[in-house]
């Protein structure tokens, strides 16, 4: 069972320290990048820790665009030497669920974005009830969840 946990000053450190398997990078950044844009943005986001027994196994943020307005699911990644375990699947059920609350305003839609080429992140999304928008760009594509 894993736990989703705020990142404050006490966990940052623990988020710097993920790790992704070679060439994953392409697919994802680095919690150093999207801490940064968590600071800018951070009246309308929320970066999680993905925790499993005490332990930072992953990241996750969470961003509310006023404009459409829609919640985004930015940055999800799992530890290399924790991937495959579920952790992923886990963590975007309990992201989904905090975002039900709607935390920064109200929204029916959650978005975010896949490499085109990241067939396991576009299963696993898909299983969660995402679908593909048809809007895509360079290298990724959309997948929105409709929600209460």
């Amino acid at each position: 069972m894993i736990e989703l946990k705020e990142i404050t000053e006490d966990y940052f450190i623990d988020a710097f320290n993920l790790k992704l398997a070679p060439r994953q990078d392409r697919f994802v950044s680095h919690p150093i990048r999207s801490l940064a844009q968590a600071y800018v943005y951070r009246n309308q986001c929320q970066p999680f820790g993905i925790y499993s027994g005490g332990t930072m196994v992953g990241y996750v943020m969470v961003i509310y665009d006023y404009d459409i307005p829609e919640y985004d699911i930015w940055h999800m990644m799992i530890d290399e030497s924790m991937q495959g375990r579920g952790y992923g699947s886990e963590a975007l059920d309990r992201i989904i669920d905090y975002i039900r609350f709607k935390p920064f305003g109200s929204s029916d839609r959650i978005a975010l974005t896949c490499n085109k080429n990241n067939s396991i992140a576009k299963r696993l999304y898909e299983s969660k009830g995402f679908s593909a928008t048809g809007v895509e760009g360079e290298d990724e594509i959309e997948l929105v969840l409709m929600i209460e």
